[in-house]
Order: C-alpha cells, then sequence, then structure tokens
C-alpha cells in the first residue's frame, strides 16, 4: 500500500482564459470527488471565481494535502484543489 502511494504523482491542468492572469489575484476552491473520482461533488464556477474578469488562468491539481487525504480515507473521498488567477 505504501509503494502504491509513493508511486502516485500529483498532477496539474492549467487552462488559460484570455490573455492569462494580469493582476496577481488567485482564489481557491476544493471540488470534492468520491469513490476514486467516479462520482464528483458540486463543480466549482471559475467565472465565478475569476470575478468577471475576461483574462485567467485555471489551476486543477490534486495536491500533496489532496492525496494524503484519499490516501486516510482510502480513495473513498478524493479532493481536487482548483485555483483562478486572474
Amino acid at each position: 500500500m505504501l509503494l502504491a502511494m509513493m508511486m502516485q504523482s500529483c498532477y496539474i491542468h492549467k487552462i488559460v482564459v484570455g490573455e492569462g492572469a494580469q493582476q496577481g489575484l488567485t482564489v481557491k476552491a476544493t471540488q470534492h470527488n468520491f469513490i476514486g473520482g467516479l462520482i464528483s461533488g458540486k463543480t466549482p464556477d471559475t467565472q465565478l471565481l475569476a470575478g468577471g474578469a475576461s483574462d485567467y488562468e485555471v489551476v486543477v491539481k490534486h495536491s500533496f494535502i489532496d492525496g494524503l487525504l484519499s490516501f486516510i480515507t482510502s480513495g473513498i473521498y478524493n479532493p481536487t484543489t482548483v485555483e483562478v488567477k486572474r
């Protein structure tokens, strides 16, 4: 089990909207996933997190803490961190 945890990598997806981040502000939210990601909770609204900006970046990542929570719950709860940078 420990070997499987150590071989798991953090993944990052980056989406640039318009010209990308301009102001240097970051807003974070959590996407709640269950049963290995098969069931998803409410998806954070990235346009709402961007505060109406037309230029921003969305970064979706599985951080160390997200992975730790997934490990502790044996994959029942799999959070993902969503960051919107304006």
